[in-house]
This record gives structure tokens, sequence and C-alpha cells, in this order.
């Protein structure tokens, strides 16, 4: 596995005529994602567990995903994932439709590289999240008074 987040696309919309686009997810131990929380009204997005866990949250709840275990993530529910674990975790993710593909992850990458160490540009995040169909969730302190 490599240190960082890493996706290898195995197929993508223009394999398949934009029907499924199918990815492996290598997430490090102990890595928080550093993208926003998020939702999709576009399509949906089921996870193969196939090595280590990783704990989404979607819609507030948090489901842990190992080995053998599917989760599939209906449109427009607002979803995360970290491993909170000490072994690194390896996930099949499938999109469909293939409304997505590696051109958003070369961007969202470029930018969370861009700070290494730091927090990624939010802004810039974003923008990259809605140019390819996600709703980026708003701050959980958005609406706190």
């Amino acid at each position: 596995m490599t240190k960082g987040l890493a996706v290898h696309f195995l197929l993508t919309g223009d394999n398949s005529n934009g029907s499924i686009a199918a990815f492996e997810l290598l997430v490090p131990a102990s890595q928080r994602l550093p993208a926003p929380p998020h939702s999709h009204d576009h399509y949906e997005e089921t996870i193969y567990g196939i090595a280590g866990v990783l704990t989404w949250t979607v819609d507030g709840k948090q489901i842990d995903v190992g080995p053998g275990q599917a989760l599939c993530i209906p449109r427009g529910a607002v979803h995360r994932f970290d491993n909170n674990g000490s072994q690194d975790a390896k996930a099949l993710c499938v999109i469909t439709p293939a409304a997505i593909g590696p051109e958003y992850f070369r961007e969202v990458f470029a930018v969370v590289n861009a700070t290494p160490g730091g927090p990624p540009d939010r802004a810039k995040m974003v923008e990259i999240m809605r140019r390819h169909g996600l709703t980026p969730a708003a701050p959980p302190d958005a609406g706190a008074r």
C-alpha cells in the first residue's frame, strides 16, 4: 500500500457506456479524509471492503465496512469516511451510473498536495466537487449560534 490515499480506476464511464465506474480505494491507517462531507444526487456509491476497516459516516450514522462487507450510499445521503484503525484499508467503490471519473481525483489530489501537512483550500475543494456533481455539506459549525 502507498503512504497516502490512493485511487485506482478499474472501469470508467468510457469503458461501460456510462453505466458504471469502479475503483479501488487505498486508505492508510489512521487517515482522515481531507475532503468535506458531501452528497451526490445523480448516482449511488456502493462500497465493498477488501482489507482493513473504513468507518463511513452516512447521514450522521457511523458504519464500519470491513472485508466482505458492503454499503450502498443512496443518492442525496451526506457521507464521508475515515480509517480509524491501525491497519491500512482497501475497498472497491462502484458508482452507478458512472457520473465521476479519474479527473475528479486528479484535481482533488492536486489541491491536497498543494498544502502538505496542512488543511487543503476548502474553497478550491468545494469548486472541484461541485463541478464534478458532488454537493459539499455545510461545515458543522455553519448553523451553530
